[in-house]
C-alpha cells in the first residue's frame, strides 16, 4: 500500500471501509464528465461524480515494467450520460481517463490508481464497453525523423512553422450538404480551384461542432465551391453550419516552396537516391546508362 494517502491507508487498515471507485472523463473538446459506482454523488477535484450512470469497471491490470497498464470500464449509454451518438462522433476517441480509490465518507482520503486513455469502445444493447490504456502506452508511438521523399511536417505545427491565421484558412458556412460528405459554401471565389484539396474541414458549428474531416476534392459549381471529404462527418450537417477550410498541401518540395513560401522549414528529404540506386550491382562499366555496352 506504498503510496497511499496515510488517512486513507489508515482506513483501509481497519477491516471496516467505506471505499468506491471514481473516474474522471476528459474529452478533446473540453468537456469533463464524472462517474462512480457509489450509490451517492461524490465531488472532489471540481468535478461531481454522478452515480446514477451504471458504470463499473474490471480489475485493473498494473505491473512494474514497460507493459501497457490496463482494465476495461463498463456502463449504460444514456443521454445524461455517454451517448450512442457521441461515440458514433468520435467525441470520446483518446479522451484522458482517471480513476480513484476514494473513502467517500471523506472524499479527501483517495488514492489515483490509473491514468491513461480511451482504447477500443464497443456498444451494443443500451451499454458500452471501453478499454482503458495506462500512460505507458504512448511508449508504442514512433520517435523520431522518417526519411522519406515527402514532407513529415503537418501543417502548421511546431516543425512546419506555418501560421495558418496568416490567409491560410478562412470561415464559412454551409450551404448545401449531402450525406455529410458533399459540403457546398459560397464566397469562396477569391481561392484557386484545387485550393483546399489535401487539406482539413473542421466544423464550428451544429451537431458537429469540433469534428474534422480531410478534403478529397475542391472545385467550384457556378457560384458555390464543392467540399468533398474523403469519409463523411460522424455526426450531422444542417445548412448554415460554420465551418473552418485549411489549405491542402500534398507535402512536396514544390508545393512547400511554390504555394507557402515555407522551404526552409521543408522535413522532407527529396534528393535521397531510390531505391533502384541502393540495390544496383557494382560493375566495371564506366557508364551505366541502359544501353548497349559497345555504345
Amino acid at each position: 500500500m506504498s503510496g497511499l494517502d496515510t488517512g486513507l491507508k489508515a482506513h483501509l487498515q481497519t477491516g471496516v471501509t467505506t471505499t468506491c471507485r471514481a473516474w474522471a472523463l476528459s474529452r478533446r473538446d473540453g468537456v469533463v464528465m464524472g462517474f462512480t459506482d457509489h450509490d451517492c454523488p461524490l465531488a472532489f477535484e471540481g468535478i461531481t461524480f454522478r452515480a446514477d450512470t451504471g458504470l463499473s469497471a474490471l480489475a485493473l491490470q498494473q505491473s512494474t515494467g514497460l507493459s501497457v497498464d490496463n482494465t476495461e470500464a463498463l456502463g449504460a449509454l444514456s443521454d445524461a450520460a455517454i451517448c450512442e451518438e457521441d461515440i458514433e462522433a468520435g467525441r470520446y476517441d483518446g479522451a484522458e481517463v482517471r480513476a480513484w480509490l476514494v473513502n467517500w465518507a471523506d472524499v479527501a482520503q483517495r488514492h489515483l490508481q490509473f491514468r491513461g486513455t480511451i482504447g477500443e469502445l464497443r456498444r451494443a444493447g443500451g451499454a458500452f464497453q471501453a478499454e482503458l490504456r495506462g500512460l505507458t502506452d504512448l511508449l508504442n508511438v514512433p520517435m523520431g525523423r522518417v526519411y522519406q521523399t515527402p514532407c513529415s511536417a503537418v501543417l502548421g505545427d511546431a516543425a512546419c512553422g506555418l501560421d495558418l491565421a496568416a490567409g491560410w484558412s478562412v470561415e464559412t458556412a454551409v450551404t448545401q450538404v449531402e450525406d455529410r460528405r458533399l459540403l457546398r459554401c459560397a464566397g469562396l471565389g477569391g481561392f484557386a480551384p484545387g485550393w483546399f484539396r489535401q487539406g482539413v474541414v473542421r466544423m464550428a458549428g451544429g451537431e458537429a461542432e469540433g469534428l474534422t474531416g480531410v478534403i478529397k476534392d475542391d472545385r467550384s459549381e457556378g457560384d458555390l465551391r464543392l467540399i468533398e471529404l474523403w469519409h463523411p462527418l460522424r455526426a450531422g450537417v444542417a445548412v448554415g453550419d460554420a465551418l473552418r477550410l485549411t489549405a491542402g498541401c500534398d507535402k512536396r518540395m514544390e508545393t512547400c516552396r511554390m504555394k507557402f513560401g515555407n522551404l526552409l522549414n521543408f522535413q522532407g528529404f527529396p534528393d535521397i537516391p531510390g531505391d533502384d540506386w541502393s540495390i544496383s550491382d557494382p560493375m566495371r562499366a564506366g557508364r551505366l546508362h541502359g544501353g548497349s555496352r559497345r555504345a
